[in-house]
């Protein structure tokens, strides 16, 4: 008699385990997730770092007149995917502001940025291309953070002179808001981007940082630059710590 008033105690037992360690297989897959995206968006980060450092350091790169008057940098690094390069296609990378109100403090954590369709093309044979857009006005640069935009129609964009030593082709005020750079198989040149459409990547930042946070917050210092920022952001600090822009010096 006792054995059958046990036998659903028993098995309520069981079923409590079983639940517990089924709640336990979720926790753990879904913590694994999380830490697989952040991973991913830190890689990201690390093949941003790359690709600037290659724009800026070469000498027929960018030219350092134009990324001391820039208010923030834009790098797309080529993705790969069954031979084809999609970073026109659905393209992710990041940007990174000069801090403060007018644009004159030291450079930001990274904010997430996605970009799609536009001239940047469909790539066969896997050849990698980096991208590099230089934001050279305040209005650009708030245009961008703020959303997704249209470059060339929301936001005007022109390829950019290339050469370390060259001089730009825009005048001194910088009527065009963006200059846009490639790099493929160590070739440096401007190009044009006009069409693109360019954005905040919101999951992508609130997987890197661990919560939900916009651009402007990013900008505003609300979160801390990852650790896989550190080369890159040392790298603008030593190229191009001050904004050599008309009244910001």
């Amino acid at each position: 008699m006792n054995r059958r008033k046990n036998r659903p105690r028993f098995f309520n037992l069981i079923w409590i385990a079983s639940l517990a360690f089924a709640v336990l297989c979720l926790f753990t897959a879904v913590t694994a997730f999380a830490e697989d995206k952040s991973q991913n968006e830190n890689q990201r980060v690390t093949e941003s770092g790359q690709a600037l450092d290659a724009l800026v350091n070469s000498e027929n790169g960018i030219p350092t007149d134009l990324l001391n008057k820039s208010e923030c940098v834009i790098i797309l690094p080529s993705v790969k995917k069954g031979g084809f390069i999609i970073a026109g296609q659905y393209g992710k990378g990041l940007m990174t502001c000069r801090t403060g109100q007018k644009f004159d403090g030291p450079w930001s954590a990274p904010i997430m940025m996605q970009s799609s369709g536009g001239s940047i093309g469909f790539q066969a044979g896997g050849e990698a291309v980096d991208y590099v857009i230089l934001v050279l006005n305040d209005k650009g640069a708030r245009t961008v953070m703020n959303g997704k935009v249209k470059l060339g129609a929301d936001a005007s964009i022109a390829a950019g002179p290339v050469g370390r030593t060259a001089e730009a082709s825009t005048s001194g005020n910088m009527s065009t808001e963006m200059l846009s750079y490639s790099r493929a198989n160590g070739v440096f040149g401007g190009v044009s981007l006009s069409g693109t459409s360019l954005g905040p990547d919101n999951g992508a930042n609130a997987d890197l940082y661990g919560k939900k946070v916009t651009g402007e917050e990013i900008w505003a210092g609300k979160v801390h630059a990852p650790a896989t920022a550190k080369d890159m952001l040392a790298l603008l600090e030593a190229k191009s710590p001050k904004n050599l822009s008309s009244g910001k010096q």
